[in-house]
């Protein structure tokens, strides 16, 4: 039986607006995570420099 990880926080992506759950390597900075990917950050930083 696989191992889920139901209670775990989510938020939404403020460039795609999909949801991405807590990673451990978010654990000291969840509060700033603003994005789900490297591939959206880079894309809202090069629509706001546009």
């Amino acid at each position: 039986m696989a191992h889920r990880k139901p209670h775990l926080p989510q938020k939404d992506c403020v460039v795609c607006g999909r949801p991405f759950a807590w990673r451990r390597k978010w654990a000291r900075c969840w509060d700033e995570v603003r994005y789900c990917s490297d591939a959206c950050r880079r894309r809202r930083s090069r629509k706001t420099a546009a």
